[in-house]
C-alpha cells in the first residue's frame, strides 16, 4: 500500500511562494505519474499539475499556473514537489498529491482524479494580505 504525505502548505501573501512536498511510502515512487490537484472552498476539484513517472521528462500544468508554479520530482528521496510563485487568492485551496500507475502519459488521462491510484491528506494553502 502506497501511503502519500504531503507538507509545505501555509499561509502567503499575494505575490508570494510556498514549496510543497509529497513524500510516497510502500511502493515503487519512479515507477508512478505523480500530480496535484486542489480543491477550494465549495468547488470541485482540479487538476494543477502531473510529472511522467521515471526521470519526470515530461510535465503538464493547467492554464493558470503556467509560468508560475513547476513540478520536480526527487526519485531517491520518493517526494514530488510544487514550487509556486507569484501566489494569488485565487489559488487558495487545498492542495493534494496523487500516484498514478498507469504508463499513459496524457494530458486527458492527467487530468482526470480517477486515473490516480494513491492520495494524500491534503495541505492547505491560504494566499491572502
Amino acid at each position: 500500500q502506497v501511503q502519500l504525505v504531503e507538507s509545505g502548505g501555509g499561509l502567503v501573501q499575494p505575490g508570494g511562494s510556498l514549496r510543497l512536498s509529497c513524500t510516497a511510502s510502500g511502493g515503487t515512487f519512479n515507477s508512478y505519474t505523480m500530480g496535484w490537484f486542489r480543491q477550494a472552498p465549495g468547488k470541485e476539484y482540479e487538476f494543477v499539475s502531473a510529472i511522467k513517472w521515471g526521470g519526470g521528462a515530461d510535465t503538464f500544468y493547467r492554464d493558470s499556473v503556467k509560468g508560475r508554479f513547476t513540478i520536480s520530482r526527487d526519485n531517491a528521496k520518493n517526494t514530488v514537489y510544487l514550487q509556486m510563485n507569484s501566489l494569488r487568492p485565487e489559488d487558495t485551496a487545498v492542495y493534494y498529491c496523487a500516484a498514478a500507475t498507469t504508463r499513459f502519459f496524457v494530458m486527458h488521462i492527467m487530468t482526470t482524479r480517477a486515473n490516480y491510484n494513491y492520495w494524500g491528506q491534503g495541505t492547505q494553502v491560504t494566499v491572502s494580505s
